[in-house]
């Protein structure tokens, strides 16, 4: 699937591809995404980054992996994988460093929460480490739910998880309340 929009303040424009983990474009999002895990937390976040089996991030198994490409090359993208069977897992966020500061990160995150509505989840779920403040600030801003005391120092809580109910959507991309 793909579809083209303008990205707010700017002229370009965006066009969103579902994609599998394999695709190309992807490798250089997680290996930048990779590098900066490690910097951050001083140790080789690699292996973190492919936990998950790269089909729990394709539809068949209940999960989408997405990219924002402006013009041909990805900027930005993210996932998410199948939870439980109301719960949708949101993962590797993530906007190329020459990118950031646009908007982009929430493009990614509406268009992942609009996905999962879409495909039945009702909610979702995430957790980012202490050391990533603007995931952080990116989740509150967009109507997360911090499940953690959001006045203790982040590193005596570890991974800092957050939680979103959401609209459910019909493929016809109308929101209806639960």
């Amino acid at each position: 699937m793909t579809s083209a929009a303008q990205a707010p303040g700017r002229k370009t424009d965006l066009t969103v591809v579902h994609v599998p983990v394999s695709d190309p474009r992807v490798r250089p999002l997680l290996r930048e995404l990779g590098h900066e895990y490690s910097t951050r937390y001083g140790k080789d976040a690699h292996a973190e980054i492919s936990r998950y089996p790269d089909e729990e991030f394709t539809p068949r198994y209940g999960g989408l992996l997405l990219l924002l490409l402006e013009r041909g090359e990805p900027v930005a993208g993210g996932a998410f994988r199948r939870y439980d069977a109301t719960t949708a897992e949101l993962k590797r966020i993530w906007t190329h460093s020459a990118h950031r500061r646009r908007g982009l990160a929430r493009r990614v995150v509406a268009e992942l929460e609009r996905e999962a509505s879409i495909r039945g989840y009702r909610r979702i779920h995430l957790t980012t480490g202490p050391r990533q403040p603007e995931a952080r600030g990116l989740y509150l801003a967009t109507g997360y739910t911090p499940l953690f005391d959001t006045q203790a120092d982040p590193e005596s809580i570890g991974p800092l998880p957050f939680e979103k109910h959401l609209a459910v959507t019909t493929s016809t991309g109308k929101a209806t309340d639960l």
